[in-house]
């Protein structure tokens, strides 16, 4: 059915929690606009991540905390508008201090985000998996959770330490549980470095645990199963239908401008059928058909 049809019932944050219980473990692509979250939950995917790297990659800038808030608010709601299935927004370190994550929190839940991801990195903050980063105290990331938790009526906490490339495995273990004291519902440990991290870390903190299985970073390719079995109840994999597509964009520029033509490559060209079936095109059609039908018969009783 079209988006703009549907009629919402659950609350985004409902959705997710009741996710988090009866699924073993929730494989969660990231999206960077409303297409490509349609997408993602064409496909059967039963939630989908708003990544940061994505969304900033998307208006050609790199992921370095350049996103402001207004960017980010237009695009949660744009996505939530068209699916149905939870949306965790990644809000970087959330926009500034207590009381900035307070209305942050606030807007994007009245956006439409299931969950809110908030990082305890410095500023000038950067992707996770690039060296350099810094973080700030965990009493300071505490104070931004404990506000989330006071703004938010039914969204979950994502908190996020990327205390593992700055004080090692340990201490990122040790904010965590703080954290979680502090409001937090879910855990993500960024840029573990081996399974056996992620399997400690699942041992240590007694959470709903989130990995990040980005390419070409610092975690290795580890598998939806095998995260399963170390105890991550969250897998998202922020970038790469992002990538992906800048890749299938590229390769059909070369094939137009080396051949001139681009009916050799039709087999990697999403229909207009499929495409129209993915937008719910006729289902718009039809609509605007009824909405005329019953104006032109409450005009023509009128003129009777």
């Amino acid at each position: 059915m079209a988006f703009l049809f549907k009629r919402k019932l659950e609350t985004p944050g409902e959705k997710l929690r009741e996710l988090l219980k009866k699924e073993d473990i929730l494989i969660t692509p990231g999206v960077f606009d409303p297409a490509s979250a349609l997408l993602v939950e064409s496909m059967g995917f039963k939630s989908a991540y708003l990544s940061g790297a994505a969304l900033t990659g998307s208006l050609a800038m790199p992921d370095l905390g350049l996103i402001t808030f207004s960017e980010l608010y237009d695009s949660t709601r744009k996505i939530t508008n068209v699916i149905n299935i939870p949306l965790i927004v990644d809000s970087d370190t959330g926009f500034g201090e207590s009381l900035n994550v307070y209305r942050t929190v606030k807007e994007l839940e009245e956006a439409g985000a299931a969950a809110i991801q908030i990082e305890d990195q410095d500023m000038p903050k950067k992707c996770g998996h690039l060296s350099g980063k810094k973080t700030i105290s965990p009493e300071d990331m505490v104070k931004k959770i404990v506000a989330a938790n006071e703004a938010r009526r039914d969204m979950l906490i994502v908190a996020r330490t990327d205390a593992r490339a700055t004080e090692g495995i340990e201490a990122a273990i040790e904010r965590a549980k703080l954290y979680l004291e502090a409001g937090a519902d879910v855990i993500f440990p960024e840029a573990l470095t081996n399974l056996e991290e992620f399997k400690l870390f699942a041992k240590e903190v007694k959470a709903p645990l989130l990995a990040n299985m980005t390419e070409f970073g610092k975690t290795p390719y580890i598998t939806v199963q095998e995260f399963k079995e170390a105890g991550f109840k969250i897998v998202i994999f922020p970038v790469t239908i992002f990538r992906a597509a800048m890749k299938a964009m590229k390769d059909t520029l070369i094939e137009i401008k080396d051949k001139g033509t681009q009916k050799f490559i039709l087999d990697k060209i999403m229909s207009r059928e499929e495409f129209y079936n993915l937008i719910g095109y006729y289902e718009y059609e039809k609509r605007d058909n009824e909405f005329a039908k019953k104006g032109d018969e409450i005009v023509k009783k009128e003129k009777m």
